[in-house]
């Protein structure tokens, strides 16, 4: 029986607890530790499978809506009329309801993704195909280093699944001033960033009033899907790739990576930060 986005069962993403043999030099002392649950997630669309998706099954219903989104699925989180949860023998499946025209022209599109953990690109036949947001992201953001500062300090607290597991990505939403407003995390750095668009889709916040950062390196497919919300500014923790580098910049976003609590790299966009 499946059940609505507001009543999956959270059970099913809390840390599992292990039995373990720590060493500290030649001493063995058993112990237990926490580790985060990586599950298969199948999405669904008008019953026809899309996706196998490796994830952290929290926040499904932020996941379905923003890998809609960063699928090139739906433009806008309207055509999605609902997500369900299906309990199956081997992981979960997310029945996505899309609004029939939708649904007709993704049915004509449909391609068949089996990932590993968070993959963006697994399925795609050729290079054409590659993820590509339509145009500039988003009006051009002044973005002060006190604000990223701010959010900097504050996600390491926001982080409760890492605190145990160890074992997590992170993507967070910080306002205008640093303040984090949204934190998603997951096993895979591409489905921690799409729960936290779909969180920012879902809650109808105006990507222009703030930035994105994610405790990954930063690849294209990071790029790309901020860029597709509308985002104007991406920092992360570790650096960027190459292609990351130049979609940015097609894209006119701020990229600041290497991001520490005592230091910053500016990638591009430079001329967007203040005092």
């Amino acid at each position: 029986m499946p059940t609505t986005e507001s009543d999956a069962p959270p059970a099913t993403a809390l840390p599992v607890p292990t039995r373990i043999l720590a060493y500290r030099g030649r001493a063995p002392e058993a112990a237990e530790r926490a580790l985060a649950v990586e599950m298969p997630v199948n999405l669904v669309y008008g019953s026809v499978p899309y996706a196998v998706m490796m994830t952290t099954p929290a926040d499904l219903a932020d996941f379905a809506y923003g890998f809609s989104l960063t699928e090139g699925i739906v433009e806008a989180a309207a055509e999605i009329r609902g997500v369900a949860v299906e309990t199956a023998e081997d992981g979960l499946r997310l029945l996505v309801d899309l609004a029939p025209g939708r649904l007709r022209e993704h049915l004509a599109r449909k391609r068949a993704i089996s990932g590993r953990t968070g993959c963006g690109v697994c399925g795609i036949e050729d290079l054409a195909g590659l993820p590509r947001a339509a145009g500039a992201s988003a009006p051009a953001l002044d973005l002060s280093l006190a604000a990223v500062e701010r959010a900097l300090a504050a996600l390491g607290d926001a982080q409760a699944l890492n605190r145990e597991t160890r074992a997590v990505h992170a993507a967070a939403w910080a306002d205008r001033d640093g303040t984090l407003v949204a934190v998603r995390e997951d096993v895979g750095r591409h489905n921690a960033l799409d729960k936290l668009i779909g969180a920012l889709m879902r809650s109808g916040r105006d990507p222009a009033t703030g930035f994105a950062v994610i405790t990954s390196r930063c690849s294209f497919e990071m790029v790309e899907k901020a860029a597709r919300l509308g985002a104007a500014a991406i920092v992360a923790i570790s650096a960027p790739t190459s292609l990351a580098l130049e979609r940015a910049r097609a894209h006119g976003m701020t990229l600041c990576a290497i991001a520490r609590s005592d230091t910053l790299t500016v990638f591009c966009g430079a001329e967007r930060l203040v005092d």
